[in-house]
């Protein structure tokens, strides 16, 4: 298994989901092969909840990291979970075309890039 959705499968066990039982796990590799890891935080109002990949992406930039490699996704699920549409927005800001690595509990993963879960993404670029 890949080191990077290990970290991510790891990660899970602390997911904080009472409400949607729901755990995810994210890991995001640096470009420097550094590894910053979440899990998504479920709040009783739900619009406050903060999903994994988001949790990585941002413990990483607050620590000053700014260019990554990669990220790995576990869910409980039979088919793969992909990023929401929030986390993807976020990625593509943050991390640009990153390869994407999405992975259950039963061990089927699937690999692809950012653009092709996010084609033609709102960005800086745009702001003129």
């Amino acid at each position: 298994m890949d080191s990077l959705v290990e970290a991510a499968l790891k990660a899970r066990e602390n997911a904080h989901a009472p409400f949607s039982g729901f755990k995810v796990g994210a890991a995001l590799e640096d470009d420097t092969g550094g590894v910053w890891t979440g899990a998504n935080v479920e709040n009783a109002t739900l619009g406050l909840t903060v999903c994994a990949e988001r949790v990585a992406v941002f413990g990483a930039v607050a620590q000053g990291v700014r260019r990554f490699r990669r990220i790995a996704v576990v869910a409980d699920s039979e088919a793969l979970t992909p990023p929401c549409g929030a986390c993807r927005q976020i990625l593509w800001e943050l991390c640009g075309d990153l390869e994407v690595i999405l992975a259950n509990l039963a061990g089927k993963t699937e690999r692809l890039r950012l653009a092709e879960l996010l084609p033609r993404p709102f960005d800086a670029s745009f702001l003129g």
